[in-house]
């Protein structure tokens, strides 16, 4: 009975000292650098769902005011146009009138 209560010590004593081995602590350390790297990786995700979000609202946005610019700019090239015709057609009617 004796040599299986030794046996059963020196097992025990190698549980205990298993935890205290290098290799065991960087085992420990990495699991727990996986955790927080799964940690990390979810916060990631959610603000890049925040993100992409927010770019695809402001992509539309951005895009309709472009678009209303645009058309605002082509809507003021034609009366810039059209007031550039009346302006030298008013210039020779007053030109004609003077000389009348």
């Amino acid at each position: 009975a004796a040599p299986r209560a030794d046996a059963a010590s020196a097992l025990q004593f190698d549980a205990v000292a298993a935890k205290n081995r290098p290799v065991s602590k960087v085992i420990t350390l990495l699991k727990d650098m996986l955790k927080q790297l799964e940690k990390e990786a979810e916060e990631d995700e959610e603000i890049y769902d925040k993100m992409a979000c927010w770019c695809e609202t402001n992509d539309k946005e951005k895009t309709k005011a472009i678009a209303d610019a645009q058309a605002r700019i082509e809507d003021l090239t034609s009366k810039i146009e059209s007031y550039t015709a009346m302006s030298a057609r008013l210039g020779t009617e007053i030109k004609n009138l003077e000389k009348e």
